[in-house]
């Protein structure tokens, strides 16, 4: 009878085990099953987030470009351009005039070397003068030729002047010639050299070289066109047997060469 009333089940005291675990089932927290974090980011305990630092880098407001430089370029090709066309029809022209009037070099020859005065003085100075005929020959149709005043004439030998004149103020008309004769003095100082030279020159090879210059200033008359003035420049070599004063000089051999410059 003991074991039965140590057996007896009180059905109070089980409802309120059940009620009590309910209760606890109840006031436990529920764990969340989504982060509060997103992965891989890291948890800050800041209750703002700061955003990043950026520099602030200042704008430079470039300048456009001036226009001085097109402006000076333009004026460069338009120059350019008026100069290369003032070339081309100053090119024109003479062609059309050398097609027209067919212009051809003057022409000249030494004809004759007469030495009226070739002494040694005292003080070793050297007095040269010199009768030099030049015979000028146009042989142009319908060019004529202007010499003008301001010439120079010399004779040299081995790079020493021996005398020096200048060609008279003359006209050439179409197909002249014209025969000249031109005076030239000279005085060389220390002329002992020279002498000796000139000696040694003669007794070895029977001749002595010569060089004569010309530089005439001159107009061109093409038709009614008188161009502007060149210069006609000439250069002479002459071979003679002798160089004595009052003598026959014979000239062995005699060549000429001929161009102008502006």
């Amino acid at each position: 009878m003991n074991m039965a009333s140590h057996q007896k089940i009180h059905p109070h005291n089980l409802s309120s085990s059940a009620h009590d675990d309910q209760q606890l089932d109840f006031e436990s927290p529920q764990v969340p099953t989504v982060p509060l974090v997103p992965r891989g980011s890291s948890k800050s305990d800041d209750s703002q987030h700061c955003p990043p630092f950026q520099r602030t880098i200042p704008v430079i407001h470039t300048k456009p470009p001036r226009k001085r430089r097109g402006c000076c370029c333009r004026f460069l090709c338009w120059t350019l351009s008026l100069v290369f066309l003032l070339i081309l029809l100053a090119g024109a022209a003479a062609g059309i005039l050398c097609l027209v009037f067919q212009p051809k070099l003057p022409k000249y020859s030494i004809d004759r070397l007469q030495i009226t005065q070739f002494n040694l003085t005292s003080n070793s100075s050297l007095t040269a003068t010199f009768d030099v005929t030049i015979t000028a020959t146009n042989p142009n149709k319908k060019a004529s030729v202007y010499y003008e005043g301001g010439s120079h004439i010399s004779v040299w030998y081995t790079g020493t002047s021996l005398c020096q004149g200048s060609l008279p103020r003359f006209y050439q008309g179409h197909r002249n010639t014209t025969v000249l004769t031109v005076v030239l003095s000279g005085q060389t100082d220390d002329a002992n050299t020279l002498i000796t030279s000139l000696q040694q020159q003669q007794q070895q090879t029977g001749i002595i070289p010569l060089k004569l210059r010309v530089i005439q200033p001159v107009r061109i008359k093409l038709g009614e066109f008188k161009l502007m003035k060149v210069k006609f420049r000439v250069r002479c070599r002459l071979d003679v047997d002798n160089l004595a004063a009052n003598n026959a000089i014979n000239i062995r051999n005699s060549s000429c060469k001929f161009r102008f410059t502006i």
